[in-house]
């Protein structure tokens, strides 16, 4: 269910927060910031620690080729706040761990590191909603699903917080493609239905 709304920018203004932006990512050109996100420790089960740039654009490079799968770079007030992915769950390995329905949307999230500043109270979960209200709306989805690594509490935390529904622990299988490599992973499911 590929649509031009993937291709589309979308904007939200959130009340007390600012203006959440969410346009297709460049692979080149936003290279270096989702490179610098990526190979930070916090962000090991992304899976790319460790690669250079250019396997980083790459990869995001041959993503853009494909019409299951989405990468959007999102700002907030024009500052990047995240990378924010989305798929067809039939066209994923995670299709093979659960029941697929018409409407499912597969979402992965890395939010931006946070500033020198120190925490920001609220700031994930404003913009954590904003991105499920662009899949569930602006996308027409009917449910969401995530897959973050078991290991990954504070992810699973921070989606059950967000309103999402813990599902079966399952075992991702790997992928082993020319373009595309992916371990074996143990993942926790979760699912937020639009309301």
């Amino acid at each position: 269910m590929t649509t031009d709304a993937h291709r589309t920018p979308y904007e939200q203004h959130v009340d007390g927060f600012g203006t959440v932006r969410i346009r297709p990512l460049d692979p080149a050109a936003d290279a270096d910031v989702v490179h610098a996100w990526v190979s930070e420790e916090r962000a090991a089960f992304w899976g790319m620690t460790g690669l250079s740039r250019d396997q980083v654009a790459e990869i995001y490079a041959h993503m853009a080729t494909l019409d299951t799968h989405h990468a959007h770079l999102v700002t907030k007030d024009g500052a990047p706040a995240a990378l924010f992915q989305t798929y067809e769950p039939a066209a994923d390995r995670v299709g093979e761990c659960y029941e697929v329905r018409p409407g499912d949307l597969g979402v992965h999230v890395l939010l931006a590191p946070a500033d020198p500043a120190g925490a920001r109270p609220g700031w994930s979960a404003a913009l954590l909603t904003a991105l499920t209200t662009y899949a569930l709306t602006a996308l027409g989805r009917r449910r969401l699903v995530v897959d973050p690594d078991v290991r990954n509490a504070k992810a699973i935390a921070r989606f059950v917080r967000q309103g999402f529904v813990p599902g079966p622990a399952v075992v991702l299988p790997e992928v082993d493609l020319p373009d595309v490599y992916l371990p074996e992973k143990h993942a926790q499911l979760a699912f937020l239905e639009r309301g």
